[in-house]
């Protein structure tokens, strides 16, 4: 390592890598910060070209240079579109690790972030939290400080994570028990991720998943006491927090004994089929990472492998349908084909693709509550590219990407449905046309 480097010697972005980007700008088009501002260092390359500068010491970890990284939101469309295979997600999380470890952020900023980091990746917290915000939506005070226009008094941040709120309920929920069987003859036996912000706001799709599985012959495991994955960790660059998670749900799958570990959100599953090279340093979890990262499949991928067994009910003759990728679906795990074949089995359904599929809808992790302005931009976007469909429903694979759709759907005033795919495989396999078109969904409290 140089000495002039700005960066540590545990783990800079590596030279081999950088050295490998040839500048070619096919990533130019896919990438959402250049394609919206089109500043040449808020693009893949430009990025990659100030990690050289860092390097090599002739940049500094100024609040510009820090600046271009944050605006990056890891959605990895530069990694489908590289014709050089340039392994861009290494590159960016040991930046933000460098960052992270050497960079002094603002009073304001590191409050904000403790205050998501404190929060979203331990479900007991959030769901105390959705209580009084229950309290605010059912009193018909959210609704009086829309009216009002309240909310721009607000922080912009703040703001934001209001307007993404999801319609709660108080209810019993949907707690899943540590095994569901498998209806008919066992053709595999798989493991269940809850998830954080996915058990307590998105439960019905948990639910959902577990049905379907269970439906097409396969016994669910919940392994009890699992938790956060460390997904948003790893892409905010808080290193040993993740590392953390990752070894603590590696002991929660321990005894398991399944055949594939199951995710229902794209962003934990690329994170989870990562866990080799996240705790390659580890001695006493590196084989351990390893093994569980190889079992680790998203529910379309398991889906599409099993010759359907469970008969599919039309919801609705025709039923068009928009499907949204989620990046860390189609870019970070290259699964694409498998839900739009899933869809496609449900009669009368009629699939839309939508324009500029591969850019980004804004959710990215964090990046709607830290970028809040930039998100809702690429969200309203995303959002005029599924209406031009005139679509029915919308569906993505990820609790981030429906939240941010339903949000810039309420900026507009539409209340098309925004679902889960395997929501609506769920209702065809149960024949419940009356869930899809016109429904509410809401998060339950539990």
């Amino acid at each position: 390592m140089s000495p002039v480097s700005i960066f540590d010697e545990h783990h800079p972005p590596a030279a081999a890598l950088i050295d490998q980007c040839v500048h070619c700008g096919f990533c130019l088009p896919t990438c959402p910060t250049y394609f919206t501002w089109r500043e040449e260092m808020d693009s893949p390359r430009g990025r990659i070209y100030l990690m050289k500068l860092g390097t090599e010491g002739t940049a500094q970890m100024t609040d510009t240079f820090v600046g271009h990284f944050d605006h990056c939101l890891g959605c990895m469309a530069c990694l489908t579109a590289c014709p050089s295979g340039v392994q861009y997600d290494k590159l960016i999380e040991a930046t933000r690790a460098q960052i992270e470890r050497h960079y002094s952020r603002s009073f304001a900023d590191r409050l904000f972030r403790r205050m998501i980091f404190a929060l979203f990746p331990y479900p007991g917290r959030l769901r105390a939290l959705t209580v009084p915000l229950w309290l605010y939506q059912r009193s018909g005070l959210r609704a009086l400080a829309h009216r009002l226009g309240l909310l721009a008094l607000l922080p912009a941040r703040l703001s934001a994570m209001e307007s993404l709120l999801p319609q709660l309920t108080l209810g019993r929920g949907t707690r899943l028990p540590p095994r569901i069987p498998a209806q008919g003859a066992s053709r595999r036996r798989v493991g269940l991720l809850l998830g954080c912000v996915q058990r307590v706001l998105f439960a019905e799709v948990n639910a959902a998943t577990a049905r379907v599985l269970a439906a097409e012959g396969c016994e669910v495991i919940v392994p009890p006491g699992q938790g956060c994955c460390g997904a948003l960790m790893v892409h905010a660059g808080m290193e040993q927090q993740a590392l953390d998670a990752a070894r603590r749900l590696i002991d929660a799958f321990a005894g398991a004994e399944v055949d594939t570990i199951v995710t229902n959100a794209a962003g934990c599953g690329s994170t989870m089929k990562e866990y080799a090279h996240l705790l390659r340093d580890d001695p006493q979890y590196a084989e351990r990472a390893r093994t569980l990262g190889a079992k680790c499949r998203d529910v379309s991928e398991v889906l599409a492998e099993l010759e359907p067994r469970a008969p599919r009910h039309p919801l609705r003759a025709p039923l068009r349908v928009a499907y949204h990728d989620a990046c860390h679906l189609q870019h970070a795990q290259n699964v694409r084909l498998q839900p739009r074949r899933l869809l496609s089995d449900i009669p009368g359904l009629e699939l839309m693709e939508i324009a500029d599929a591969a850019l980004c809808c804004g959710s990215a992790g964090i990046f709607n509550l830290i970028e809040p302005r930039a998100a809702a931009d690429l969200g309203d976007r995303k959002v005029r590219a599924c209406l031009a469909t005139d679509p029915d429903v919308i569906v993505s694979g990820n609790p981030g990407c429906l939240l941010q759709l339903r949000a810039g759907l309420a900026r507009v005033g539409r209340t098309i449905p925004v679902l889960h795919t395997i929501q609506l495989l769920d209702y065809s396999l149960r024949g419940m046309t009356h869930n899809v078109v016109g429904a509410q969904h809401a998060a339950p409290l539990r």
